[in-house]
Protein backbone atom coordinates (compact mmCIF):
# COMPACT_ATOMS: atom_id res chain seq x y z
CA UNK A 1 0.00 0.00 0.00
CA UNK A 2 2.80 2.35 1.00
CA UNK A 3 4.23 1.89 -2.31
CA UNK A 4 1.17 2.53 -4.33
CA UNK A 5 0.52 5.55 -2.50
CA UNK A 6 4.28 7.38 -3.07
CA UNK A 7 3.80 5.88 -6.95
CA UNK A 8 0.29 8.11 -7.65
CA UNK A 9 -0.23 9.96 -4.60
CA UNK A 10 3.12 11.56 -3.85
CA UNK A 11 2.29 15.27 -2.40
CA UNK A 12 6.19 16.10 -3.36
CA UNK A 13 5.79 15.63 -6.91
CA UNK A 14 2.17 17.04 -6.51
CA UNK A 15 3.19 20.20 -5.59
CA UNK A 16 5.97 20.78 -7.77
CA UNK A 17 4.00 20.24 -10.65
CA UNK A 18 1.03 21.78 -9.55
CA UNK A 19 1.76 25.09 -11.19
CA UNK A 20 2.33 23.84 -14.88
CA UNK A 21 -0.58 20.92 -14.37
CA UNK A 22 -3.20 23.92 -13.56
CA UNK A 23 -2.19 26.42 -16.75
CA UNK A 24 -2.66 22.85 -18.80
CA UNK A 25 -6.51 22.75 -17.07
CA UNK A 26 -6.97 26.57 -17.74
CA UNK A 27 -5.74 26.23 -21.43
CA UNK A 28 -7.82 22.41 -21.93
CA UNK A 29 -10.98 24.57 -20.87
CA UNK A 30 -10.31 27.18 -23.09
CA UNK A 31 -9.79 24.52 -26.00
CA UNK A 32 -12.69 22.83 -25.04
CA UNK A 33 -14.59 26.03 -25.33
CA UNK A 34 -14.33 27.36 -28.64
CA UNK A 35 -14.22 23.77 -30.04
CA UNK A 36 -17.60 23.51 -29.25
CA UNK A 37 -18.95 26.96 -29.86
CA UNK A 38 -17.01 26.88 -33.02
CA UNK A 39 -18.30 23.06 -34.16
CA UNK A 40 -21.74 23.74 -32.81
CA UNK A 41 -22.31 27.03 -35.37
CA UNK A 42 -20.87 25.39 -38.08
CA UNK A 43 -22.74 22.53 -37.96
CA UNK A 44 -26.00 24.15 -37.18
CA UNK A 45 -25.61 26.44 -40.27
CA UNK A 46 -24.44 23.74 -42.39
CA UNK A 47 -27.58 21.77 -41.35
CA UNK A 48 -30.45 24.38 -41.98
CA UNK A 49 -28.38 25.16 -45.68
CA UNK A 50 -28.96 21.80 -46.27
CA UNK A 51 -32.55 21.26 -46.18
CA UNK A 52 -32.51 24.68 -49.03
CA UNK A 53 -33.13 21.77 -51.79
CA UNK A 54 -30.36 23.42 -54.13
CA UNK A 55 -28.17 20.31 -54.59
CA UNK A 56 -24.78 21.05 -55.62
CA UNK A 57 -24.20 22.76 -51.86
CA UNK A 58 -25.96 19.69 -50.51
CA UNK A 59 -23.79 17.12 -51.95
CA UNK A 60 -21.10 19.60 -50.72
CA UNK A 61 -22.22 19.03 -47.19
CA UNK A 62 -22.73 15.10 -47.44
CA UNK A 63 -19.12 14.59 -48.51
CA UNK A 64 -18.00 17.10 -45.95
CA UNK A 65 -19.56 15.74 -42.94
CA UNK A 66 -19.70 12.21 -44.25
CA UNK A 67 -15.41 12.37 -44.85
CA UNK A 68 -15.01 14.30 -41.42
CA UNK A 69 -17.15 11.28 -39.65
CA UNK A 70 -15.54 8.34 -40.72
CA UNK A 71 -11.66 9.44 -40.23
CA UNK A 72 -10.57 9.26 -36.86
CA UNK A 73 -9.98 13.04 -35.13
CA UNK A 74 -6.59 12.18 -34.42
CA UNK A 75 -5.83 11.89 -38.29
CA UNK A 76 -7.67 14.90 -38.94
CA UNK A 77 -5.52 17.21 -36.25
CA UNK A 78 -1.76 14.92 -37.80
CA UNK A 79 -2.77 15.72 -41.24
CA UNK A 80 -3.70 19.45 -40.56
CA UNK A 81 -0.71 19.76 -37.83
CA UNK A 82 2.02 17.82 -40.28
CA UNK A 83 0.93 17.89 -44.09
CA UNK A 84 -0.43 21.23 -44.03
CA UNK A 85 3.24 23.08 -43.37
CA UNK A 86 4.22 21.19 -46.82
CA UNK A 87 1.49 23.14 -48.83
CA UNK A 88 2.70 26.10 -47.15
CA UNK A 89 0.38 26.34 -44.40
CA UNK A 90 1.44 26.47 -40.84
CA UNK A 91 -0.43 26.22 -37.71
CA UNK A 92 0.37 25.98 -34.32
CA UNK A 93 -0.71 22.70 -32.30
CA UNK A 94 -3.56 24.75 -30.18
CA UNK A 95 -5.05 26.18 -33.62
CA UNK A 96 -4.73 22.50 -35.19
CA UNK A 97 -6.90 21.11 -32.54
CA UNK A 98 -8.96 23.96 -32.47
CA UNK A 99 -9.83 23.91 -36.39
CA UNK A 100 -9.54 19.25 -36.65
CA UNK A 101 -12.08 19.10 -33.30
CA UNK A 102 -14.26 22.06 -34.73
CA UNK A 103 -14.71 19.91 -38.27
CA UNK A 104 -15.05 16.99 -36.64
CA UNK A 105 -17.97 18.20 -34.31
CA UNK A 106 -19.62 20.64 -37.10
CA UNK A 107 -20.06 16.98 -38.96
CA UNK A 108 -21.62 15.64 -36.71
CA UNK A 109 -23.56 18.39 -35.58
CA UNK A 110 -24.97 18.75 -38.91
CA UNK A 111 -26.62 15.32 -39.46
CA UNK A 112 -28.07 15.64 -35.82
CA UNK A 113 -29.81 19.34 -36.78
CA UNK A 114 -30.52 17.46 -39.97
CA UNK A 115 -32.24 14.65 -38.52
CA UNK A 116 -34.22 16.61 -35.98
CA UNK A 117 -35.73 19.04 -39.17
CA UNK A 118 -36.54 15.85 -40.77
CA UNK A 119 -38.43 14.49 -37.68
CA UNK A 120 -40.87 17.63 -37.51
CA UNK A 121 -44.57 16.69 -40.09
CA UNK A 122 -44.53 18.14 -43.02
CA UNK A 123 -47.90 19.14 -42.46
CA UNK A 124 -46.01 22.07 -40.13
CA UNK A 125 -44.31 23.18 -43.30
CA UNK A 126 -47.35 23.14 -45.20
CA UNK A 127 -49.51 25.15 -42.36
CA UNK A 128 -46.74 27.61 -42.34
CA UNK A 129 -46.47 28.25 -45.91
CA UNK A 130 -50.16 28.51 -46.04
CA UNK A 131 -49.91 31.68 -44.26
CA UNK A 132 -47.78 33.40 -46.32
CA UNK A 133 -44.42 32.66 -44.49
CA UNK A 134 -41.53 32.13 -46.85
CA UNK A 135 -39.03 29.20 -46.90
CA UNK A 136 -36.56 30.69 -44.62
CA UNK A 137 -39.21 31.98 -42.29
CA UNK A 138 -41.15 28.66 -42.02
CA UNK A 139 -37.19 26.95 -41.47
CA UNK A 140 -36.13 29.49 -38.90
CA UNK A 141 -39.63 30.49 -36.81
CA UNK A 142 -42.05 27.74 -36.85
CA UNK A 143 -39.95 24.27 -37.62
CA UNK A 144 -35.93 25.03 -36.20
CA UNK A 145 -37.37 25.55 -32.52
CA UNK A 146 -39.37 22.78 -32.42
CA UNK A 147 -36.09 20.21 -33.92
CA UNK A 148 -33.64 22.48 -31.72
CA UNK A 149 -35.81 20.97 -28.88
CA UNK A 150 -35.40 17.68 -29.91
CA UNK A 151 -31.73 17.45 -30.22
CA UNK A 152 -30.76 19.52 -27.16
CA UNK A 153 -29.76 15.87 -25.58
CA UNK A 154 -27.70 14.66 -28.75
CA UNK A 155 -26.33 18.09 -29.21
CA UNK A 156 -24.60 17.67 -25.71
CA UNK A 157 -23.67 14.47 -25.73
CA UNK A 158 -21.53 14.93 -28.89
CA UNK A 159 -20.24 18.02 -27.33
CA UNK A 160 -19.02 16.33 -24.11
CA UNK A 161 -17.38 13.49 -26.55
CA UNK A 162 -15.55 16.22 -28.63
CA UNK A 163 -13.86 17.53 -25.65
CA UNK A 164 -12.62 14.71 -24.18
CA UNK A 165 -10.65 14.53 -27.70
CA UNK A 166 -8.95 17.44 -26.46
CA UNK A 167 -6.53 14.73 -25.48
CA UNK A 168 -5.52 13.83 -28.75
CA UNK A 169 -3.91 17.50 -28.55
CA UNK A 170 -0.80 15.75 -26.83
CA UNK A 171 0.33 14.57 -29.92
CA UNK A 172 0.61 17.79 -31.49
CA UNK A 173 2.10 19.46 -28.98
CA UNK A 174 -0.59 21.48 -27.59
CA UNK A 175 0.21 21.66 -23.71
CA UNK A 176 -3.21 20.97 -22.22
CA UNK A 177 -3.49 18.20 -19.51
CA UNK A 178 -2.60 14.87 -20.22
CA UNK A 179 0.57 16.21 -22.48
CA UNK A 180 2.05 18.03 -19.30
CA UNK A 181 1.18 15.32 -16.81
CA UNK A 182 2.94 12.87 -19.32
CA UNK A 183 6.19 15.20 -19.38
CA UNK A 184 5.84 15.95 -15.82
CA UNK A 185 5.94 11.84 -15.10
CA UNK A 186 8.99 11.24 -17.50
CA UNK A 187 10.41 14.74 -15.10
CA UNK A 188 9.88 12.74 -12.13
CA UNK A 189 9.50 9.15 -12.91
CA UNK A 190 6.64 8.87 -10.54
CA UNK A 191 3.03 8.65 -11.82
CA UNK A 192 1.35 11.59 -9.26
CA UNK A 193 1.13 13.46 -12.77
CA UNK A 194 -1.14 11.07 -14.04
CA UNK A 195 -3.32 11.03 -10.79
CA UNK A 196 -3.87 14.87 -11.48
CA UNK A 197 -4.72 14.62 -15.02
CA UNK A 198 -7.06 12.37 -13.50
CA UNK A 199 -8.87 14.62 -11.19
CA UNK A 200 -8.49 17.21 -13.45
CA UNK A 201 -10.59 15.72 -16.21
CA UNK A 202 -13.00 14.97 -13.18
CA UNK A 203 -13.63 18.38 -12.39
CA UNK A 204 -14.07 19.25 -15.84
CA UNK A 205 -16.19 16.28 -17.03
CA UNK A 206 -18.52 15.92 -13.92
CA UNK A 207 -20.40 19.24 -14.10
CA UNK A 208 -21.05 18.70 -18.21
CA UNK A 209 -22.41 15.28 -17.70
CA UNK A 210 -24.33 16.09 -14.92
CA UNK A 211 -25.65 19.06 -17.08
CA UNK A 212 -26.37 16.64 -20.00
CA UNK A 213 -28.44 14.37 -17.66
CA UNK A 214 -30.68 17.35 -16.45
CA UNK A 215 -31.00 18.36 -20.43
CA UNK A 216 -31.94 14.96 -21.25
CA UNK A 217 -34.50 15.13 -18.30
CA UNK A 218 -35.72 18.49 -19.12
CA UNK A 219 -35.88 18.01 -23.37
CA UNK A 220 -36.80 14.36 -23.73
CA UNK A 221 -36.48 13.36 -27.21
CA UNK A 222 -40.24 13.24 -28.38
CA UNK A 223 -42.60 14.95 -30.55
Amino acid sequence: MDRLVNQFFNMTVWWRHWDELWRAFGLTIWLAVIVVLTGMAVGLALGLLRTAGFRPMQWAIIVFADALRAFPPLMILVVIYFALPFAGVKLSGFVSAWIGLSLVLAAFVEEIILGGLASIDKGQWEAARSTGLGFAATLLIIIFPQALRMTVAPLTNRAIAIVKNTALGSVIAVPEILNVAMSALSASANSTPLTMAALFYLLLFAPLVTFSRWLEYRFPQRR
